[in-house]
């Protein structure tokens, strides 16, 4: 038995971190014993501070009741006793908490300097045990010591609503330090004053002069402490970056001396906006590669990475001194030419002029989203091996993937990880590469649950939700488009506004912690509050701008985004959704009188909307798949009339021949709903569609990422002409919380994924499925194989972690063998691994059907022959192939006899039609 993965709220060896709702997770291997007991110790200076002694293990955290002190080293030793006893260690640090700043803000007189420098030098003496910077800047900043750049982080300190709270970053220089020290800082606009946010963006949203503060506390072996501010005694100049911005990108000239250092200016501003961090490092996770270099029709070169991605680009430089080299990013070729008209007004470039110095040079205050770079000014020929593309977002540990014996799938699945590292770079954004980049609240509503079976997302959400309860706080309970709001008041807007109660109750059902909810509470409330206080009709909400079903393609107004959906409607469900939330999150805080406060009003709105959009039968008065899709997901119909509106929708899916129409809202739900009432065949079939619009139809366009709108991109390759097309969009890519649930299985969970309800539902088209969920347990691997012989078996294979129970719901199952024993259905498996055989109740091979349409039987030569053997039903077809493209073409036999008297199939031939249809499987099964 082994104690390992020791995680601290969530995190590994956290330093200068707020850690209010201290949590301390673990996990144990290499053990089956029962009746185990835990303990946890935490010692300050080799004194024990808090001790939880031996208790019955019966999950695998501590929740620890202990206040934390400022700039403490804090050991954690965690004790699983049983027939051996095992212990585990890690460390914390805290930050400065609420202890008082003894630095000042510096600045420099010239609040039009693009690149500031702040430099120190101070001298060490004796014999260091540990120094600790406390730093942050305002914009972006860098600090350096003794020329190496401290830490492996980049943009810090993130996004913020910078008037309100500014992250303070901790950094463990101890080993940097030599006898005589040189420090700097520099710093550049970043979020805090370049240009930023929608339709082209501000400056000066949050202020207007680059600064920065610092504290580096030096403790010496001999016990006595030094502290060095920023103060006064500081130098400033500006530094070699012309020019930096989010959208812009970077402007360097490496022939810049850096000369003219003068005091600087020391700041009256405020401290009390200084926070210990909540954001998650954003670091560099791999270094891609050009795959090829390209010479396009025009002449250009562009480099192709192979993936569209996020992050920074470098190039080592050999060019000679005064060399101007230009680098342009773009996402897509357009006719084999360089493009980037989908950026907008984002330049997204970056410029270097070259001092004569080999090296690898990068840009420092920005970053790109992009696949292609155009490279222009360069004296020598370009060498692929000389640029790499690092790949920043958050550090944030993967934790799921799945994988499938379909090329297409598979890269569909990347395709969408790929868009959550894209975008998660501090905040959720929308998109990494244009003119916007921003932390558009219902983009991360609809995807957290995806997000959290990809990575271990709890702290990234967790200070998201602090920047929602932030501007919240700021506008009465309302909370904005996007948060941080950068300078836009506007917000208010179901499934937008929805992310202040869905994104801390999704957090909190994926990892059960309810920290996230504890710090969002007041604001969740406030939030529904807003909408009661607003809505011009008691119980639906109704008068307020909406954005609909963004990007739904059965819009009856050309050009209008919004979709067919009543807007109204998907408000009121909303509204009574996140009132269900807001109740039971009052109950897990034990909050009952709100409790049964919000319950209430719940179901006074439930009713409401079952009064106004659905009949006593169960019709739904709006006929589209995202009406039926909420309806179902969120319980508005009652359980007895849940098959009308679930058939309902499959009489709309199939008039809409069997494609999707939806847009954000609805696309996330409507697969999960089918699955669940019954039509896992046609969610499916959707799924795995290739056409437009289907999420396949960019991958077979060569899409490496996920697309803002189904067709961004044209059949031909041509850029959508409505424009707004990001190609690095993660919000369709929800749907792969359905691949995790219905087709790999991992369907419900408790307590952090303490309890698993396995139930895969499989299907011929996925054959091999194969995935895993890391949750703090460990590792939930997952493999299942249908085989297509006679036996029809499947093979299915289970690694189930310590601490976990999996029930298994095996569908068409009676009895199953598990590692050789035989089981009824419905087993509970614990820690070990199974292999498990069964047959089903009937096999999985799909096969041709008396309803399947003429088309199609006609398509398959094999089936033709056979049906010819028989019945002479199909000679007007061959006879006359253009009848193929008439509206005959889409019924079946049956129907085509029951309205052609004169087709005249007599009744024994469609027996032996019928018989030989449902014994042949469709030609693309028999192919597999």
């Amino acid at each position: 038995m082994k104690i390992s993965n020791i995680q601290v709220n969530h995190m590994n060896k956290p330093m200068g971190f707020n850690l209010s709702s201290l949590r301390i997770d673990f996990k144990i291997e290499d053990t089956n014993e029962t009746n185990l007991k835990k303990q946890l110790i935490i010692s300050s200076n080799d004194q024990v501070v808090y001790d939880s002694n031996l208790i019955t293990y019966n999950n695998n955290y501590f929740n620890v009741p202990f206040n934390l002190e400022p700039r403490k080293h804090y050991d954690v030793k965690v004790i699983v006793s049983g027939k051996e006893k095992v212990e585990g260690t890690t460390f914390f640090e805290t930050g400065k908490i609420n202890e008082k700043w003894t630095a000042k803000w510096i600045a420099n007189k010239n609040k039009d300097l693009q690149n500031t420098l702040f430099k120190k030098k101070f001298s060490v003496k004796d014999s260091v045990k540990s120094a600790r910077l406390y730093i942050t800047g305002l914009g972006l900043y860098e600090a350096y010591l003794n020329d190496p750049k401290i830490g492996n982080e980049y943009l810090t300190p993130g996004s913020t609503a910078y008037d309100k709270w500014v992250e303070v970053q901790t950094y463990d220089i101890t080993n940097q330090l030599k006898e005589d020290n040189e420090i700097l800082i520099s710093t550049g606009d970043g979020w805090y004053k370049g240009n930023i946010g929608f339709d082209g963006g501000q400056i000066n949203i949050y202020g207007d002069q680059q600064m920065a503060i610092a504290e580096l506390h030096i403790e010496y072996e001999d016990g006595h402490e030094e502290v060095v501010n920023t103060d006064a005694s500081w130098q400033t100049t500006s530094g070699q970056i012309t020019k930096s911005g989010i959208y812009y990108g970077e402007d360097y000239d490496a022939t810049i001396e850096i000369k003219d250092w003068q005091n600087v200016v020391v700041l009256d501003k405020d401290t009390s906006v200084l926070k210990d961090r909540l954001s998650l490092p954003i670091t560099v996770h791999e270094n891609l590669k050009p795959v090829k270099l390209i010479h396009t029709p025009k002449g250009e070169e562009v480099l192709d990475f192979g993936q569209n991605h996020a992050g920074l680009l470098e190039f080592y430089n050999r060019e000679p001194k005064g060399t101007k080299i230009i680098l342009q990013v773009g996402e897509i070729l357009q006719e084999g030419n360089f493009y980037r008209d989908n950026l907008r007004k984002a330049r997204a470039a970056f410029t270097y002029i070259s001092d004569g110095k080999e090296g690898w040079v990068r840009p420092h205050f920005t970053y790109y989203g992009f696949r292609y770079v155009k490279v222009t000014g360069n004296t020598k020929p370009i060498n692929i091996d000389n640029f790499r593309a690092p790949v920043l977002y958050s550090d944030m540990r993967e934790t799921g993937d799945i994988e499938t014996d379909n090329k297409l799938v598979n890269r569909l699945l990347k395709n969408i990880q790929w868009g959550q590292k894209s975008n998660f770079i501090d905040i959720p954004t929308d998109c990494p590469q244009r003119d916007e980049r921003l932390g558009w609240t219902g983009d991360a509503d609809i995807f957290s649950n995806t997000a959290a079976l990809n990575m271990n997302v709890f702290e990234f959400f967790k200070k998201y939700a602090k920047d929602m309860a932030v501007e919240q706080e700021d506008h009465n309970g309302m909370l904005t488009m996007y948060a941080p709001k950068m300078g836009t008041d506007d917000g208010g807007a179901a499934i937008w506004g929805d992310a202040a109660t869905f994104i801390p109750w999704n957090m909190y059902q994926a990892y059960g912690d309810s920290a996230i909810l504890k710090q969002n509470y007041s604001d969740m409330k406030a939030w529904v509050d807003w909408i009661t206080k607003h809505t011009k009709v008691p119980n639906l909400w109704i008068g307020c701008f909406q954005f609909g079903d963004w990007l739904a393609l059965d819009g009856e107004v050309p050009g209008l985004p919004t979709g067919k959906t009543n807007e109204d409607y998907i408000a009121s469900v909303y509204y009574y959704a996140s009132i269900k939330i807001v109740a039971e999150t009052a109950k897990v805080l034990g909050h009952n009188k709100d409790a049964k406060k919000y319950q209430k009003q719940a179901e006074k709105i439930l009713q409401a909307i079952r009064d106004e959009y659905i009949t006593k039968n169960g019709r739904l008065a709006i006929d589209t798949q995202t009406a039926y899709a909420l309806a179902l997901y969120f319980n508005i119909v009652a359980k007895d009339k849940k098959a009308r509106v679930a058939k309902d929708l499959v009489t709309r899916l199939h008039k809409d021949n069997d494609h999707l129409k939806t847009g954000f809202v609805g696309t996330p739900f409507i697969n999960q709903v089918l699955s669940q009432n019954g039509y896992h065949k046609l969610a499916m079939k959707i799924f795995m569609q290739e056409d437009f619009p289907s999420w396949l139809y960019a991958v077979k366009l060569g899409a490496t990422t996920v697309w803002e709108r189904w067709n961004s991109v044209e059949a031909d390759g041509s850029m959508n002409p409505e424009g707004m097309n990001s190609l690095n969009h993660y919000s369709i890519g929800a749907v792969m919380e359905w691949v995790y649930r219905y087709v790999l299985g991992i369907r419900e969970h408790k307590n952090g994924y303490q309890r698993i309800e396995f139930a895969p539902m499989f299907d011929y088209r996925l054959k091999h499925v194969k995935g895993h969920y890391d949750s703090s347990y460990g590792r939930f691997n997952v493999e299942y194989q249908i085989e297509t012989d006679e036996s029809h078996t499947i093979k299915v294979n289970l690694d189930v972690p310590y601490g976990t129970v999996v029930k298994a719901d095996l569908p068409r199952a009676k009895r199953v063998n598990v590692n050789g024993e035989e089981k009824d259905n419905g087993f509970e498996l614990t820690v070990g691994h199974y292999e498990i055989n069964y047959i089903p109740t009937h096999d999985y091979i799909e096969r041709y059907t008396e309803e399947t349409p003429v088309k199609v039987i006609m398509n398959d030569k094999e089936l033709v022959l056979k049906i010819d053997e028989v019945s002479g039903a199909l000679k007007m077809f061959e006879n006359n192939p253009s009848s193929l493209n008439g509206p005959l073409s889409g019924m079946s036999l049956a129907k085509i006899n029951e309205i052609i008297p004169t087709f005249n199939i007599s009744n024994e031939e469609f027996e032996k039609i019928n018989s030989i249809l449902t014994s042949t499987p469709i030609e693309s099964e028999r192919k597999q």
